[in-house]
């Protein structure tokens, strides 16, 4: 009877695990998915900044338009551009002038600075949060399907590629029924699918 309730315990915190973004909560995925270390922190991200031992120093924060985020006494730190352990490390490096061995920790909370676009046939057009991994097929589910004036077999995504725009064909017909799956991509910041 203890074993039956030691492993129901251990196996409880994975359950809870399997239930974590899936896809009821708009914002559920975007808080659930683990951040990559090389994740680099940009505007209109949600950061929460913790100070061990120092109650007033933690807190969340927005990073702005410019880039920084506003903390108590380091006034404007640049966190635009950095990965949160370089924010992290530059924090604490900052606090040193106040504090003797301050411990700092940056979590990104919310994934707002990346972000692709879908426009044309599909019932929900507009900018979405970019989440690592996402691809092609997994953002048009995003945008709620399709309309019934949609050419599923000449989709297309524009992305910058080398300073200039390049357009790559995405047959959803074909990625659906196994064929061509390479056209299924991983998506980047600042992809734009066009339903014709």
């Amino acid at each position: 009877m203890a074993f039956a309730q030691q492993t129901s315990a251990k196996t409880q915190p994975n359950d809870k695990a399997s239930l974590v973004g899936n896809g009821n909560d708009s914002r559920g995925p975007v808080n659930a998915v683990p951040i990559d270390p090389n994740y680099v922190i940009g505007p209109q991200d949600t950061l929460d900044i913790s100070v061990w031992k120092e109650p007033d120093l933690t807190r969340t924060v927005p990073v702005r338009p410019d880039g920084k985020i506003s903390l108590p006494l380091l006034d404007d730190v640049q966190a635009g551009g950095l990965t949160p352990a370089q924010l992290s490390v530059e924090i604490t490096h900052r606090l040193k002038k106040y504090l003797t061995d301050p411990r700092v920790t940056v979590i990104v909370t919310t994934i707002a600075s990346q972000r692709i676009y879908i426009l044309g046939e599909v019932t929900r057009a507009g900018a979405y949060a970019l989440l690592p991994g996402m691809t092609l097929l997994q953002a048009l589910s995003s945008a709620g399907g399709f309309t019934q004036f949609a050419n599923t077999k000449n989709i297309y995504l524009l992305r910058v590629e080398d300073g200039k725009q390049v357009k790559h064909p995405f047959n959803y017909k074909e990625v659906v029924n196994g064929k061509n799956s390479g056209q299924n991509t991983v998506l980047k910041a600042g992809d734009t699918i066009v339903v014709p």
